[in-house]
C-alpha cells in the first residue's frame, strides 16, 4: 500500500472508527503492563486525540487560492520553480521525505536531533512519531474532502518523485497538505523532546513540508496551511495526559541514547546542506 492510499484509507477508517487509544505508552519499563496501543488499520497506530476533538480544518483555514488570484498565482511560481529541482540533491531528500511508513520514516529527524532514532533504542520515542502521524495527517481531510484541491503536477504535466502514486494523487485533494502537517507535526514535537535542538528540528521540519512543492504534488499554499493545522493539533496535544507522558519517556531515552553514543546512520553533512537550502 503506497504512502498516499495508506492515508486515505486511515481517514475513512478514523471517520468510521474513532482514533483514541485504550491506553498511552509511557516510558518502555512500564510496556508489558498496559494493553496493546489500537491501531486504525493494521500497521497504523491510531493517534492521541478521541475522535471528535482534534481541531476543525473547515473553521480554521481559508478556501484554496481561486483560479486567476495573486495567491495562485504565486503557487504558480513556486511550483514553476520546484520543477526545476528534478535530479538534484534536493530532489533526493524530497522523495525520502514523501515515504511516512515505518520504520524508515522514523529516520527522518535522526540528523536534525543527532541522534539515532528506532523502534529498539529509542522506542517510546518511536511510538510518539507513529501516533502523532495519525492526529497531524487526519486533521487536514475535512478541508482536502470539501474542495478536491487539484494537485499542481495535473496542471503541469511535469513528473513527480513518486510515480507509483500519481493515480492516487489525483482522486485525494490537494489543499491541505497531510504530508506538511504530519512533518511540521514531528518536528514541533521534537523540538520538546530535545530543546537544544530546536533550531536544526525546526529547520528540517520546514524543508519536510516544503519538498511537498518540490515533489510537484503541492502548491505552497497547501503545505502552509498544513503547517497550520500541525501548530493546531499540537497545541491540542499539550492537554493530554497520554502524549505528555510519552514525551517525557522519549526526553530520558534520547538522553540514554546520547550517552552511550547512539548517532544517525546517514550523512548528516550532506542533508545539512540541501536542508539549508529550503
Amino acid at each position: 500500500m503506497t504512502a498516499r492510499r495508506w492515508m486515505t484509507t486511515l481517514a475513512l477508517a478514523a471517520m468510521t472508527a474513532g482514533c483514541a487509544s485504550s491506553a498511552g505508552t509511557g516510558p518502555a519499563s512500564q510496556a508489558a503492563a498496559k494493553p496493546p496501543l489500537k491501531e486504525i488499520i493494521p500497521g497504523y497506530l491510531a493517534g492521541y486525540l478521541p475522535a471528535g476533538t482534534a481541531p476543525n480544518s473547515l473553521n480554521l483555514l481559508p478556501p484554496p487560492p481561486a483560479a486567476g488570484s495573486a495567491a495562485q498565482a504565486r503557487d504558480d511560481e513556486a511550483a514553476k520553480a520546484a520543477v526545476a529541482l528534478n535530479g538534484t540533491p534536493r530532489w533526493t531528500l524530497a522523495t525520502h521525505d514523501a515515504e511516512l511508513k515505518f520504520p524508515k520514516a522514523a529516520e527522518t529527524f535522526a540528523c536534525a536531533m543527532d541522534v539515532k532514532i528506532s523502534e529498539a533504542d529509542t522506542p517510546a520515542l518511536y511510538v510518539l512519531l507513529r501516533r502523532t502521524l495519525a492526529d497531524n495527517g487526519l486533521s487536514t481531510y475535512p478541508t482536502k474532502n470539501k474542495y478536491k484541491r487539484a494537485r499542481p503536477f495535473t496542471v503541469n504535466g511535469a513528473p513527480i518523485c513518486t510515480p507509483n502514486e500519481e493515480q492516487v494523487l489525483r482522486n485525494d485533494g490537494s489543499y491541505p497538505s497531510g504530508h506538511s502537517a504530519i512533518g511540521w507535526g514531528w518536528a514541533l514535537v521534537l523540538t520538546e523532546v530535545a530543546p537544544d535542538r530546536a533550531n536544526e528540528i525546526l529547520a528540517r521540519g520546514r524543508a519536510f513540508t516544503n519538498s511537498r512543492v518540490v515533489c510537484n504534488v503541492h502548491w505552497m499554499s497547501d503545505t502552509e496551511e498544513g503547517r497550520t493545522m500541525a501548530s493546531a493539533v499540537v497545541a491540542k496535544l499539550q492537554s493530554n495526559p497520554d502524549f505528555q507522558a510519552d514525551v517525557e519517556a522519549a526526553k530520558a531515552e534520547v538522553a540514554a541514547a546520547r550517552a552511550k553514543g547512539l548517532k544517525p546512520a546517514g550523512d548528516c553533512a550532506a542533508e545539512a546542506v540541501v536542508v539549508a537550502a529550503g
